[in-house]
């Protein structure tokens, strides 16, 4: 399946809640959920008006929303399961930590840049180094004490700068150490359910995905 390249306030408005694929707009009064908070379409401000939903339908929605929210295909998700689900522990929080651990996340969260789909294209377009070294794979796992740092000759980059300058007004994370003077952070240990600011039920994913 290819990624999808169309509108983002769509996925958003089909959601029904913010997945924060357009940056600083999402934190505004122009975001698309704030102005119209049903799906887009023809039927949309009528669609579900009376209708109980299954508890199948609960579960792929919920697993849309966050497969969007990350910015993965299907298959790449689904991999992601899969591979989480090997692991000790609870299902679910194995797959947000896998998902919350891959490069692009990480430079996400820690400020870079102002969206996940930025610090995707950050990340493919070689600005981003880990340990010191370039890194080009999204998909690339961050472990604990990797240093992640846009390439010092990259950190004057507009897009960059401005994000950095946005993310210094909210608080970051525990589990990540940031200095945004050299655009750079580690990863301090892998997050807990807690730690993880993403309002998701991952357990309808794991239901979902175990039938």
């Amino acid at each position: 399946m290819a990624r999808y390249t169309g509108p983002a306030c769509r996925l958003c408005r089909r959601e029904g809640t913010k997945l924060f694929l357009k940056g600083t707009r999402c934190l505004t009064e122009k975001c698309a959920v704030e102005r119209r908070p049903y799906p887009a379409g023809q039927h949309g401000n009528t669609m579900g008006r009376g209708r109980k939903q299954s508890e199948y339908a609960k579960q792929l929605r919920e697993k849309q929303k966050v497969k969007r929210m990350y910015g993965l295909t299907e298959t790449q998700f689904r991999n992601t399961y899969v591979k989480a689900s090997t692991l000790p522990g609870v299902k679910g929080t194995n797959l947000l930590v896998a998902l919350e651990t891959r490069l692009d996340n990480i430079v996400y969260r820690m400020g870079f840049a102002a969206s996940r789909r930025g610090a995707r294209q950050l990340v493919r377009h070689g600005h981003v180094e880990v340990n010191g070294r370039k890194v080009d794979i999204p998909s690339f796992k961050v472990v604990p004490g990797m240093e992640v740092r846009v390439a010092p000759a990259d950190r004057e980059m507009t897009v960059v700068m401005a994000s950095i300058e946005q993310a210094s007004r909210g608080a970051p994370v525990s589990w990540l150490s940031i200095d945004s003077e050299k655009a750079a952070g580690r990863l301090l240990e892998l997050p807990t359910r807690d730690g993880i600011p993403v309002n998701a039920q991952e357990q309808l994913i794991v239901e979902l995905y175990s039938k």
